[in-house]
């Protein structure tokens, strides 16, 4: 058997706490830079019964870094020395699964695409939907009101605009 990815057991260690405390795993890497590694957990709350965003506090982000730090040290996953990192994915946060675009459909979005199309590489408008399929679909209308129809496959990067 294959040996279990070091965000794959985190995520299986938080997976009920985080149901229990009313959050979700947003995403998680497991990365050296330098000479250190480092264990990076992003968590978010769902909109409320009303669609109303909830955010993440610096309490959460502590509350949750406690627990997992403690349920590492019981099963002892990793074989290197790492520094552990809880916080908000954030307000500009990133877009990687097919449950972020849905939710963020209607949003005000920036995308990098990897090759330019129609003379460029960014996109910035509103996400209008997303597509499952063998390579998902997303639209969006710019700022000028141009539509565009990407597949993910294009996309280098989608994170929500900050919009002030």
């Amino acid at each position: 058997m294959a040996k279990k990815k070091v965000t794959e057991i985190a995520g299986e260690l938080l997976e009920n706490y985080l149901a229990e405390e009313e959050y979700e795993l947003y995403s998680s890497e497991f990365v050296k830079e330098g000479g250190d590694w480092f264990l990076r957990i992003y968590i978010d709350r769902l909109p409320d019964e009303n669609g109303a965003e909830r955010y993440i506090s610096t309490e959460d982000c502590e509350k949750v870094s406690r627990y997992l730090s403690e349920a590492l040290d019981r099963e002892d996953p990793v074989q290197q020395n790492y520094y552990l990192e809880v916080s908000s994915p954030g307000m500009d946060r990133p877009l990687l699964k097919p449950e972020h675009y849905r939710r963020y459909t209607g949003h005000q979005v920036e995308i990098r695409l990897y090759r330019g199309k129609d003379g460029t590489k960014n996109i910035a408008g509103t996400l209008d939907g997303y597509e499952d399929g063998e390579d998902p679909v997303i639209t969006v209308t710019d700022d000028a009101g141009k539509q565009w129809t990407l597949n993910l496959s294009e996309i280098a990067r989608t994170r929500l605009a900050v919009v002030f």
